[in-house]
């Protein structure tokens, strides 16, 4: 644990912004997940099994770090309804340390570790389910390029519980994941609900110098701190377009200020291309499905500007928000032409190119993820495609002006087409009929198998795709 650089920086907030609290006794702590290339990179990796679990299952303090875990306090709007009684409910702020490579603060926060004052009463546990999904959509989704939290650890704990969208009993677990910042908008909604200006400004402080330090000397810190948010939110929303992701769940408390992906419940993965899929079978208005999600991230970053106007003024941060459609438009065609290994060349152009591939997607109903697969390289992987199960589509006339526009385009210096990945019929994928796949053997006869060549088949589709942590 030599490189291992400990924190314990949200504690510098003050006792406003968490309550103290005492994770749970667990019956057991089996581990399930550990993200091995990440623990590498902090300098945990030489944690045996015995001391992994006293950490990431008993939640025994890192050394150095928080003494106690911290619950942190936030409001937020749920399908647009405030609610100003949330708050961490069934997880905390473990422990915090600086990355030894790029020195950012990083977060350890943890999900299914008990009740707190803000549990309103559930149980404050995670079902296993839960905690294999979580691993197995942020490990996907940082395979596809998204900007997302990290399933640092999943511990099945031995608790039986009992959910109305789950046969019970189910299984329980402890998951920690690890991200850049676990403040949110709703952080920032609950000190405005309050009036407390003077933790407002602290806030703005606070993130400007762990997240933004470029921006220390900045004249109006709200205004480019917003700013700065809109960006990176901007971003995210363009990489999930591009990843066919829908979250399922953007409500305020669900956006962070670093604009990474995090809180994983009832996500999925497109199909095929429809603007209206939704993630929840709560969501009766379709108000988070995939096609509205730039809209809904636009919202949400609107209810920050409103709460920063009392540190800076409505004349300054307007302009920082309204730099979000910009940014977006900016950000998708970048991203879609990261996912086809393609060098970008005008913005309008490669606009034309975004707009004719989501035609075809649309008319055509070609699988989703299996169009980014098989035409990664542009024209170069033609003959790639024309022995694609999803060939007689790109035999049609709606892929026409598709690949008349792929002839423009040279491919990028990381494309890897000789990665033996993209000699395979089918990429990975994770849709619904995948994670079930993945989860029944270990609900029926708790075989990991499935789980584990799941991984692995991400991990080399990571690799394919030249990501690294």
């Amino acid at each position: 644990m030599s490189q291992f650089m400990p924190a314990r920086r949200h504690e510098e907030l003050g006792d406003a912004f968490y309550d103290r609290v005492a994770p749970i006794d667990f019956p057991r702590t089996i581990l399930r997940h550990r993200d091995q290339r990440w623990a590498r990179r902090l300098g945990l990796d030489m944690l045996d099994e015995t001391r992994w679990l006293a950490h990431f299952g008993r939640f025994e303090p890192l050394a150095g770090s928080l003494t106690q875990p911290l619950a942190l306090r936030y409001h937020g709007h749920q399908f647009r309804s405030y609610n100003p009684d949330l708050g961490d409910g069934r997880g905390f702020l473990f422990a915090q340390c600086i990355d030894p490579v790029d020195h950012r603060l990083l977060d350890f926060g943890t999900k299914g570790t008990g009740k707190t004052p803000w549990s309103r009463g559930g149980d404050g546990r995670l079902t296993l389910k839960g905690g294999v999904r979580e691993v197995l959509a942020t490990e996907m989704l940082e395979a596809l390029g998204v900007y997302t939290s990290k399933s640092f650890s999943l511990v099945e704990t031995g608790e039986q519980l009992y959910r109305g969208d789950e046969p019970s009993p189910t299984r329980s677990a402890a998951l920690t994941r690890l991200s850049h910042s676990h403040i949110r908008i709703g952080t920032f909604q609950r000190l405005a609900y309050l009036e407390d200006t003077e933790n407002l400004a602290r806030l703005v402080d606070y993130c400007v110098a762990n997240y933004y330090p470029e921006l220390a000397d900045t004249p109006n810190k709200p205004a480019a701190f917003l700013e700065a948010v809109v960006a990176k939110v901007a971003r995210l929303g363009a990489q999930w377009t591009a990843a066919g992701f829908v979250h399922g769940v953007l409500n305020t408390d669900n956006i962070n200020m670093t604009g990474e992906s995090f809180d994983y419940g009832p996500w999925r993965f497109l199909p095929h291309y429809d603007p209206d899929f939704t993630a929840a079978y709560f969501d009766e208005t379709g108000l988070y499905a995939f096609g509205r999600q730039p809209d809904t991230l636009a919202w949400n970053l609107t209810r920050l500007a409103e709460c920063l106007v009392p540190v800076s003024s409505i004349e300054q941060l307007e302009p920082a928000l309204n730099t979000i459609w910009p940014r977006f438009r900016a950000e998708l065609p970048a991203q879609i032409l990261r996912r086809l290994g393609l060098e970008p060349r005008a913005l309008e152009q490669d606009g034309a190119l975004v707009t004719a591939v989501f035609g075809f997607l649309s008319a055509s109903q070609s699988p989703y993820e299996q169009f980014f697969f098989d035409w990664r390289g542009g024209a170069l992987s033609s003959l790639r495609a024309a022995r694609s199960p999803a060939a007689h589509h790109y035999a049609s006339e709606a892929f026409r002006p598709v690949a008349d526009l792929l002839e423009l385009y040279g491919p990028s210096v990381d494309v890897n087409l000789d990665h033996a990945y993209f000699a395979r019929t089918r990429p990975r994928t994770m849709l619904i009929d995948d994670v079930e796949a993945i989860w029944a053997p270990v609900a029926e006869a708790d075989d990991w198998t499935a789980f584990e060549n799941a991984l692995s088949e991400i991990a080399q589709m990571r690799d394919a795709y030249g990501i690294k942590p």
